[in-house]
């Protein structure tokens, strides 16, 4: 669990969400997997989480965002 991004700069997002999220490899070794965030503001959520499921043998991630701020 972190603390909300609100109001962070890209920067403070960056490090509050670093090391946030882990790929279990069983589930992702070698898939292709779309992840769904509802707001893209600086894309440092979505690059941690994507950075974890490569790292645990994601094939290829792809990033979909309903708004972006």
């Amino acid at each position: 669990h972190t603390a909300p991004q609100v109001g962070r700069d890209r920067l403070a997002r960056t490090r509050n969400v670093a090391g946030a999220f882990v790929g279990v490899p069983k589930r992702c070794a070698g898939q292709r997997v779309l992840l769904v965030d509802d707001v893209l503001t600086t894309g440092a959520t979505a690059g941690e989480a994507a950075l974890a499921l490569r790292e645990a043998g994601a094939a290829a991630v792809r990033v979909f965002t309903i708004a972006r701020a």
